[in-house]
């Protein structure tokens, strides 16, 4: 994780003064997780939630509330401020400051998005396959989000379908039982002399 976090600090700025970093995957893969220790390593970089700029009446619909509120404020070298929603009061918040800092990572379903991608870094996909991460994510949300997850299927689903990401990510991501193998990405650049991100065991190149 070091040695990745090495890596994306020495990538170019992409957003202003900002190297930002998106972290996508099916719902229930994972990418909260990885993107906490992510950052973790990044000595504490922001980390953006999508679910902080989705609400229920737009699951995907939230394109112009991010570049409005995050990514044009990013372009001019200042801090952004953005409105989380609260899931329970189904409201927007009041607003919270995410400041342009060297590294800032953005996870969540469709952070890697056509509109989102020219503003990238690098794009991670959290590489596990649909079934199985919604599986997980119904697991751990429990039988009272059981509606919520019949609504979030299909419309994933129809998200992906006409706007996909992982075959625009420079990284794949696979969690192991102890830690996590970073690949290169369809548009990665995989060359074994470059530097190699651990598994927290055997080693894995990017």
């Amino acid at each position: 994780m070091r040695q990745l976090a090495a890596r994306l600090r020495r990538l170019p700025p992409s957003c202003g003064p900002v190297r930002l970093v998106g972290i996508d995957g099916h719902a229930g893969s994972g990418k909260s997780t990885f993107a906490g220790r992510l950052a973790e390593a990044l000595d504490g970089a922001p980390v953006l939630r999508l679910d902080d700029i989705a609400s229920h009446d737009e699951l995907f619909g939230w394109t112009e509330r991010l570049l409005t509120q995050v990514i044009e404020p990013f372009g001019r070298g200042t801090t952004a401020h953005y409105s989380p929603y609260d899931w329970r009061t189904r409201r927007f918040g009041p607003p919270r400051a995410l400041p342009p800092a060297p590294v800032v990572l953005i996870e969540g379903v469709g952070a890697g998005r056509r509109a989102v991608r020219p503003h990238l870094a690098c794009l991670l996909w959290l590489d596990l396959p649909p079934e199985t991460a919604w599986a997980r994510g119904r697991s751990r949300d429990g039988e009272e989000q059981r509606e919520f997850w019949d609504g979030w299927v299909p419309a994933e689903e129809d998200h992906f379908s006409r706007d996909p990401s992982k075959p625009y990510a420079d990284v794949l991501v696979r969690q192991l039982e102890e830690g996590y193998e970073v690949l290169a990405g369809p548009v990665g650049d995989l060359r074994p002399h470059q530097d190699v991100t651990h598994r927290e065991g055997p080693a894995a190149m990017w």
